[in-house]
């Protein structure tokens, strides 16, 4: 389909959800129809959205969801619903999504990376992660036994604590939930993880009982709940339903757990993989892999000719938040997810010829497409002609020291040139690769092609 045709049912589903989330946020209240419609209109987005909504947490938010259905009332839109307590199914799935995150992320690192092991990569994480933040800076120069230190620490909270959370005992529960809750902000303090570290600390918030979190709310609303508690279970023709309609999730979610298990025990555990197409129950996983250095792909654009006889002026183009100007402060932006500068992190790890986006993305910027450009930062072709070439340089970014006179000239980062990433690419030497992908060619329908090409519309 046409981009063109897509983009107002994008905006429109977008536009729909961000309503129905302000209603649910300022109400504090919400029922079945609402929750399941978030879930859907998310749901869309990430099966349309392809490489762009290719992140983990999107099937962690997605199940997150599903889970909430089962948590709110049919009907009322009541915060404290008569006859409608939390359920029982929706507590213990928080619980075991909150499990099979930590026991997974926890997997993964042990079977992978042998910097996970020796207790070193911490040393390397808080340079080398996608997006840095300024604490990201400092927290690199600590010494190493501190780095070891909460190395080991984040292997105690993802491989042993989880345990804690299906324990018999109403005290390690609470325990439990809370080192989870108080982990994701660390992380959130450390690194711009997008919005993934708030949305897993949401699950184990339902380890936390009405008598640890009474003290937060007023004494109408503790006297309410208290009331509630004390009304009698009535075997009614709802009521009925519903305890079905629990149980029968509570079948679905051990059903569906069946591959996930198998995955956690398997040498060749895969994380962050949805095992069917409605992304009820996942598998979860971060950082399975750390980088010793971190390589970042820097676009380029001239308008200068290649076969000239002095070397093109190549002007640089500028991210909203990857490292690119050596002066620019790290920035903080979670839980806000930049997709694209996300994408741009994954680029050094594979030859080009594996991210065909990135192709895709040059065409655009070949002809200073507004829908790309206004993604970053700086563009250097903005209100001109746009480039008659774009390539793409690999860079290594190492942080400056503190007190060094790089830092003291306000350069955050200090780089060096390691290769082309990518040829010089133009708008004619892009077409064949349009046409293989059945993109919609030229990039910019008020070009004119010179002849008719078979690419179909997208």
């Amino acid at each position: 389909a046409d981009s063109q045709n897509i983009n107002p049912w994008l905006r429109g589903i977008s536009g729909i959800g961000m309503a129905i989330s302000f209603a649910v946020m300022v109400t504090g209240g919400s029922n079945v129809f609402l929750m399941l419609a978030l879930w859907i209109l998310y749901h869309s987005l990430v099966n349309v959205g392809q490489r762009w909504y290719g992140f983990g947490w999107e099937s962690q938010l997605l199940e997150t969801g599903f889970i909430s259905i089962f948590m709110v009332p049919f009907f009322s839109l009541n915060p404290l619903p008569a006859g409608c307590p939390t359920s029982w199914v929706s507590i213990w799935a928080m619980r075991w999504l909150t499990f099979r995150i930590m026991i997974g992320a926890g997997m993964i690192k042990m079977r992978g990376d042998s910097c996970w092991r020796d207790l070193t990569a911490m040393c390397y994480h808080y340079e080398t992660q996608p997006v840095p933040n300024p604490v990201s800076y400092y927290l690199h120069r600590t010494p190493l036994w501190f780095h070891k230190f909460e190395t080991m620490m984040n292997h105690i909270i993802e491989l042993v604590v989880p345990f804690f959370l299906v324990a018999p005992f109403r005290s390690v529960i609470v325990m439990g939930g809370l080192v989870q809750i108080m982990f994701q902000g660390v992380l959130i303090v450390s690194g711009n993880l997008s919005f993934l570290n708030w949305l897993t600390a949401i699950p184990p918030i339902m380890c936390l009982d009405d008598q640890f979190l009474a003290p937060l709310f007023s004494a109408s609303t503790v006297a309410r709940v208290v009331e509630l508690n004390a009304q009698p279970w009535v075997p009614g023709v709802v009521n009925i339903i519903r305890e079905g309609a629990y149980g029968a999730f509570a079948a679905l979610v051990l059903w569906l757990s069946a591959p996930v298990i198998q995955n956690l025990f398997s040498p060749n555990q895969v994380m962050n993989t949805a095992f069917g197409s409605w992304r009820l129950v996942n598998t979860y996983g971060a950082f399975g892999s750390i980088t010793r250095i971190r390589e970042e792909v820097i676009l380029k654009g001239t308008y200068d000719e290649l076969w000239a006889a002095r070397e093109p002026h190549w002007e640089e183009y500028e991210f909203k938040v990857k490292p690119g100007d050596i002066r620019r402060r790290p920035p903080v932006i979670s839980p806000y997810h930049y997709r694209l500068d996300w994408l741009m992190w994954f680029l050094p790890f594979g030859d080009s010829r594996r991210h065909p986006w990135l192709y895709h993305l040059i065409g655009k910027l070949l002809v200073n497409d507004e829908g790309v450009t206004t993604l970053m930062s700086r563009n250097p072709f903005h209100d001109r002609e746009p480039p008659k070439y774009i390539k793409a340089d690999i860079y290594v970014y190492e942080y400056t020291e503190p007190s060094s006179p790089e830092a003291k000239k306000g350069n955050w980062w200090k780089r060096q040139k390691k290769g082309t990433y990518l040829a010089p690419m133009s708008l004619d030497s892009l077409e064949s690769v349009f046409q293989q992908f059945e993109w919609a060619w030229p990039p910019d329908p008020r070009l004119e092609p010179e002849q008719p090409s078979k690419a179909k519309a997208e």
